[in-house]
């Protein structure tokens, strides 16, 4: 497979982070380990973990893909998906310590004295973004796009959306397999389209408060177009609020997320059931028309 003249978003080029917060990429059968990629590294520095083995799952099926390194100290492979986006999955980034976020308790349900005698002061000014945490595209190719991420990167269906007929996918949430370890709902949805392109990058925050005083600063800085919120997600279950940046790029804070596991297993559902939110507004036609290539 060829790297070269591969269309990408220039902006961020859907690098796989996305999987890097509650979940890697872990599978790929020691057999197929030099066929996967190429001879330009050794099988003890696969095994030392440029992916993790699992039985079962053929990972990066059909492709040869070479490693480069990255100046962070990782590994870097560059594939390519149906619609023609380029996508790099990464291993061994340096990590960074984690950003301390204090929280002050609340006194909810049993817990009513939990906070007794102290007064509730919370963060004032932007949402404080703890990590990117899924991607969210359009495609006129939803199926085959999904079965990419699927077959090729090991990712679970958590709930595949149709619109009459159940054979009639226009939404696929996918999330990825870390067999008994619980991951986010999806880190990767795609949604029919007449054009392939990003519809929007989501970042979960500190808390619900967050997600609520980020909402109040981006609308008194008077520089962003609000797109959508607040709400919470029936299907993933996320408080979310969404704005467009001065380039129209669609960007979602949210807080509080369903996590699974493989027993969860994987759902079909029509789209007047799942792509609602469970209170809050409708999404309004420029958020789901919004598509950039």
């Amino acid at each position: 497979m060829s790297i070269r003249n591969v269309k990408r978003w220039q902006w961020i080029g859907l690098s796989l982070i996305i999987g890097l917060g509650f979940g890697y990429i872990q599978h790929l059968p020691t057999a197929d380990w030099r066929s996967a990629f190429g001879n330009t590294i050794s099988q003890q520095e696969f095994e030392e973990g440029l992916v993790r083995e699992q039985s079962g799952l053929k990972w990066f099926r059909n492709v040869v893909v070479y490693p480069e390194f990255i100046d962070d100290g990782g590994k870097r492979v560059r594939l390519k998906e149906p619609n023609g986006y380029q996508i790099e999955v990464v291993y061994g980034i340096k990590k960074l310590k984690p950003i301390p976020v204090k929280r002050q308790a609340l006194n909810l349900g049993s817990d009513a004295l939990k906070r007794a005698g102290t007064v509730m002061r919370i963060h004032q000014g932007p949402a404080r973004v703890k990590r990117i945490g899924h991607g969210v595209m359009a495609s006129p190719k939803v199926v085959e796009s999904a079965r990419w991420f699927r077959e090729t990167l090991g990712f679970i269906c958590s709930d595949d959306v149709y619109a009459g007929s159940k054979d009639n996918i226009i939404g696929s949430f996918n999330r990825l397999d870390r067999g008994s370890t619980y991951v986010d709902h999806h880190v990767y949805f795609c949604v029919r389209n007449e054009r392939a392109g990003l519809n929007h990058l989501s970042f979960e925050v500190a808390d619900i408060d967050d997600v609520f005083t980020g909402h109040e600063h981006l609308r008194k800085l008077g520089k962003y177009e609000h797109m959508w919120g607040i709400g919470r997600h029936l299907l993933g279950s996320q408080i979310y609020d969404y704005w467009a940046d001065p380039w129209g790029r669609v960007h979602e804070h949210w807080a509080d997320t369903d996590r699974l596991n493989t027993k969860n297993g994987s759902n079909l559902i029509s789209a007047e059931e799942g792509l609602v939110s469970q209170w809050g507004e409708r999404p309004p036609e420029r958020f789901l028309n919004r598509v950039i290539s």
